[in-house]
Formats: C-alpha cells, structure tokens, sequence
C-alpha cells in the first residue's frame, strides 16, 4: 500500500478510521448513489477498469479551510478526500460563500 512522503503518523490513523475509503457524503454535489451515500473511491484502488488509480488525502471536513490552519489539526479532525469530492466539496463550498459586498467590488479599480 501507498503512503505519502510526509505526515504518515496523521495519515494513517484517519484512512484506518475511514476504512481507506473517502469520506465524502455527497459535500461534492454527488449523491453517490453507488456507494450507498458514501464515495466508493478506496485507496490505492482504480475509478474503473481503464481509470486511474486513487490516492485518498486527509484533509478538513470543511474544504475550505486554510492549509495553514490545517496543518495544526489532530487526525480527529480530519477525513478521507478522493482529489475529485475534495476539489468539488471546495468550489461548492465557495459558490454558497456571501458575495463580497457592493462598497468593496470597486475598492483596488483606478
């Protein structure tokens, strides 16, 4: 099995708690009918039969957090992400952000 460079004594605590098997309950806007709710990407596992192979990252549950303020979080506080639910859970969470308000939009314009 495949274990990243740095960060194995964090890693490999959360993938045993999630079975080596992403974490995403459909954050990422995918119901994962297939997975029972649940993303089917396992570690070190292929996304099918000509696909290719996946690498489970663990990461915040809220994808939107700071990789500095990441990086100081115990393995309690951190899930299983498949790069795709990461990626997608992230630009979801930034679409449901509030706009940036109007007496700012112009504030940097010359």
């Amino acid at each position: 099995m495949s274990e990243p460079l740095a960060a194995v004594d964090t890693w490999r605590p959360v993938m045993e708690a999630a079975g080596f098997r992403c974490q995403c309950e459909g954050e990422c806007g995918n119901a994962h009918a297939k997975g029972g709710g649940r993303c089917p990407h396992e570690h070190d596992h292929y996304t099918s039969k000509h696909g290719r192979r996946i690498r489970l990252m663990a990461a915040p549950a809220d994808p939107l957090t700071p990789g500095t303020a990441a990086v100081r979080l115990p393995a309690s506080e951190l899930r299983a992400w498949c790069p795709d639910c990461h990626t997608a859970a992230a630009r979801r969470a930034r679409k449901q952000l509030p706009a940036t308000p109007a007496e700012q939009c112009g504030l940097f314009d010359m």
